[in-house]
């Protein structure tokens, strides 16, 4: 098994579930390439020696690897995008965090987990990504012009709404007087979006959901849309920048800068083990059919 490793942070909490991780891996004799400033932060944390190659962008990587495993929380995920991009290697999420839809393997699961790697007892999924470019062109944007959660405009130093005049496929939709939109992919329906009203959506469907943030209009609801078609924003407030976000990147653009969006040509693959589900994570993470009374 080859496999890329990748962590946004050591805590002393988690210092011995990497210590079990990285000696298992090794009695395994599995190959591992880690990401440099992960590594690092393991080779100052780990009191077992390790000595392996690091990766610090895509162009380290090849499709050779037969996982991408992520350390982390969902944040992790979203951030281990950029180093697989379209290699369409599996990435496998362990939360050593708190709430996650994407990392559904616990700390505590990873011994189970490699077993079932190992078994072939998993499955992998497809995730749809959306693209975007910006007229006039954002240079910050070359080299992450995707985002696998959501894009979001938002207002920026004031309390004032903005206004997002809003396109599909060139048919002019609204104009959103609100606090921001989030553009959405079936995996995002459970983030942001979630949390300002949306809906949620399962992750193959091909859908993209449009939820405005705080709209001034009650009337104004979340729209899901097929995901074959372009999306164009366009906006305008008191202030003279506004903010864009691609999932965890922030970027501030000026008003009236054109922001185009739309499905990515390639999707990334996630690793779903055989006893997981999307509807089983649903009822475990928002805990549906608990009873407060019990």
């Amino acid at each position: 098994m080859k496999v890329a490793m990748y962590g946004y942070c050591c805590k002393d909490e988690t210092t011995p579930f990497f210590e079990e991780y990285i000696s298992l891996l090794q009695e395994r004799n599995v190959e591992m390439i880690f990401e440099m400033k992960f590594y690092n932060r393991l080779k100052k944390h780990l009191s077992i020696p390790i000595n392996y190659k690091t990766f610090v962008s895509n162009s380290d990587l090849d499709t050779s690897y037969d996982f991408f495993f992520s350390f982390g929380g969902d944040g992790t995920m979203l951030r281990s995008i950029a180093y697989v991009r379209d290699l369409g290697i599996p990435i496998l999420g362990i939360n050593t965090g708190r709430l996650g839809f994407l990392a559904l393997v616990k700390k505590e699961e990873f011994v189970e987990a490699l077993e079932m790697l190992n078994k072939k007892e998993y499955t992998t999924r497809e995730r749809s990504l959306l693209i975007i470019r910006t007229n006039p062109k954002t240079n910050d944007l070359s080299k992450l012009d995707f985002a696998l959660n959501e894009v979001t405009v938002g207002r920026k130093n004031t309390t004032s709404m903005i206004k997002i005049t809003t396109f599909i496929n060139d048919n002019y939709l609204t104009s959103y007087w609100a606090d921001g939109l989030i553009v959405s992919t079936p995996t995002g329906s459970t983030g942001y979006s979630l949390s300002c009203g949306g809906p949620i959506i399962t992750p193959s469907s091909e859908t993209i959901a449009l939820t405005p943030i705080a709209p001034h209009n009650l009337n104004v609801r979340a729209l899901v849309i097929q995901d074959d078609i372009k999306i164009t924003l366009s906006v305008t407030g008191r202030e003279k920048t506004f903010l864009m976000s691609l999932d965890s990147k922030t970027y501030t653009l000026k008003n009236e800068t054109e922001i185009f969006i739309e499905k990515a040509p390639f999707k990334i693959k996630t690793v779903q083990l055989n006893h997981q589900s999307f509807l089983k994570t649903l009822r475990n993470k928002l805990m549906w059919g608990e009873d407060p009374r019990n």
